[in-house]
């Protein structure tokens, strides 16, 4: 019997916010990602892997071809105030037979950091991952040296598993030492009142917090 397309990891559906809107990725989005990307040029940090303008097109395709290899859920990010796209995200390593995944491959423009838009996308993320794909596991990676994107998922509630000492060569040829993080099923009730308070206290204008990670 084959699964309905909206309860397959690597089938991205319309995700809806107060503060955000998860589209599924297309190549219709090139022009106002490329946008995003040149907003307080994120790219530009050394120890993320956010596509640059010129080179987005090639990563829209990248994310498409793992889409449809069944190993990637691709989305855009986009603001609900402005009805901008501001970023990129993603289900990536999906392992159907374990049921989990890791939610990675994020970026956030300049101007919609620290706008609570990171942590209502997680919110609407986790809740697709546990309540309907029924995932045991969620994952968060991120470069050893990118402490706004450490404290990020932090704040978010998942619990540091390790580090993975030189696991990945980057562009510029250095090493990357990646810290790994998860959520588990069981500790799904306590993150997801924790996502949910923080939101409510940013509507009432309390302060939050902390700001927002860029990119895995």
């Amino acid at each position: 019997m084959s699964i309905p397309a909206d309860l397959r990891p690597s089938v991205p559906v319309v995700l809806e916010g107060r503060r955000v809107r998860l589209e599924p990725l297309t190549v219709d989005h090139l022009a106002e990602l490329r946008a995003a990307s040149a907003d307080g040029e994120v790219w530009r940090r050394w120890y993320t892997t956010v596509p640059t303008p010129e080179g987005m097109a090639a990563e829209i395709d990248r994310r498409l071809a793992l889409q449809a290899a069944g190993t990637m859920a691709p989305w855009v990010l986009r603001g609900t105030a402005t009805g901008r796209v501001c970023g990129m995200t993603t289900f990536m390593n999906i392992v159907t037979e374990h049921h989990k995944l890791e939610i990675g491959s994020t970026w956030l423009a300049g101007s919609a950091q620290g706008s609570g838009i990171n942590a209502e996308a997680k919110l609407l993320l986790l809740t697709r991952a546990f309540e309907t794909l029924a995932c045991v596991k969620v994952e968060f990676r991120t470069h050893w040296h990118n402490h706004q994107s450490r404290e990020a998922i932090a704040r978010l509630g998942a619990k540091q598993d390790g580090v993975l000492r030189d696991d990945q060569v980057l562009p510029d040829g250095s090493l990357r030492d990646t810290v790994v993080f998860s959520v588990l099923a069981a500790e799904w009730p306590a993150v997801r009142a924790g996502l949910r308070s923080r939101l409510e206290r940013r509507e009432r204008g309390e302060q939050v917090d902390g700001g927002e990670g860029t990119r895995r």
